[in-house]
Formats: structure tokens, C-alpha cells, sequence
């Protein structure tokens, strides 16, 4: 059974059972979805939770859509440019109570661009598994401008509208193991 308290200490992503994920329109009428397959993050949790920190990072090369076409055009110059910016970063930066959820704001960096984010976060509790681990769960969700992380590229449709669209929504399920 989960329960709803988070120990302090440092916690690490076990990133075979968590999920970074994300959906983007595509030409206006259905929603691409995708992964990144390689990302590594640490959450320090002090006495009070509500002053705890994270820090993420993602293989930017990591991308996976199911198609390898298209997962090669994302890695080129046209879209991430990982030969120039291979990882993205997250760094949080205050985290505050919204009713029985949070909301988790930070800084994301991608192609050297970097923003405020700010994730609608849930979470799910912790427990110990059958290996004496303690492990915490947590879903997040954000929405951010492509355009704004100068991932820019423009590529329009002859009927009107655009082949990508700017807006990305983000999704993660974390799992965190809190280490002894």
C-alpha cells in the first residue's frame, strides 16, 4: 500500500520503470507521439518537502517516435541539432501546493535556449518494494512552445496551417528509489 509521505533524503530515477514522453500536432489533424529512451534525474528532499529539488537531464538523441525516418530528421540541425546540443537539462526551481497536487517550477534547457517551465505534478505516494527499496512515485504534465526552445523550424502546408505544431505537451511518469 502507497503512503502519502516522502522521506528526505536523495532520491534517483530508476528510468526502466519511469517515462518521458511528449505529443505535438501533426498537419492539424492528429498528434504525433514519442519518448526519449536515455534521461537521468535526482531528487533531494529536505525536512520540509516543499523545498525539495530536482535535476533532470535527457539524451536529446534518445528520441524515439517509432519511426526512424522521422527520428533522424528530429536529431538534425532542422529540429534538436544534437550534434551541436546533445542533452536537455531541468532544473527546478520552487515547488507549491495547488490543491492536493503541486506545481513544480523550473528551468528547461534546450538547444542552449532556456525557460521557465512550470509542471502540473501529482504524487502518487511511496512504498517499499519487495527488495527493501523505498520508491516514490510522481506524474507530471506541462505544455511549452517549441518555437520559444528555438526549435523553430516552419514547415507549411499548401492548404494552410503547418505540418508540426508549436505546441508540445509533455508527460512523465518518475519513479525514484531513495537512496540509503
Amino acid at each position: 500500500m502507497a503512503e502519502q509521505e516522502l522521506k528526505p533524503g536523495t532520491w534517483t530515477i530508476d528510468a526502466t520503470h519511469s517515462v518521458i514522453g511528449f505529443s505535438v500536432r501533426h498537419m492539424m489533424v492528429s498528434k504525433v507521439r514519442g519518448r526519449f529512451e536515455k534521461f537521468d534525474a535526482t531528487l533531494t528532499v529536505p525536512e520540509d518537502p516543499m523545498r525539495s529539488s530536482v535535476e533532470a537531464t535527457i539524451d536529446a538523441g534518445s528520441i524515439n517516435t517509432d519511426s526512424g525516418d522521422r527520428d533522424t530528421h528530429i536529431r538534425s540541425a532542422d529540429f534538436f541539432d544534437v550534434e551541436q546540443n546533445p542533452q536537455f537539462t531541468f532544473r527546478s526551481t520552487g515547488i507549491e501546493a495547488k490543491g492536493e497536487d503541486f506545481v513544480l517550477k523550473g528551468d528547461l534547457s534546450v538547444k542552449g535556449n532556456t525557460r521557465p517551465v512550470e509542471i502540473a505534478l501529482e504524487f502518487n505516494g511511496s512504498t517499499i518494494d519487495p527488495y527493501g527499496m523505498t520508491r516514490a512515485g510522481f506524474t507530471g504534465t506541462t505544455q511549452i512552445s517549441r518555437k520559444e526552445f528555438g526549435v523553430d523550424i516552419e514547415m507549411p502546408m499548401d492548404g494552410g496551417g503547418v505540418v508540426v505544431g508549436d505546441r508540445i505537451t509533455i508527460d512523465i511518469d518518475a519513479e525514484f528509489t531513495r537512496q540509503d
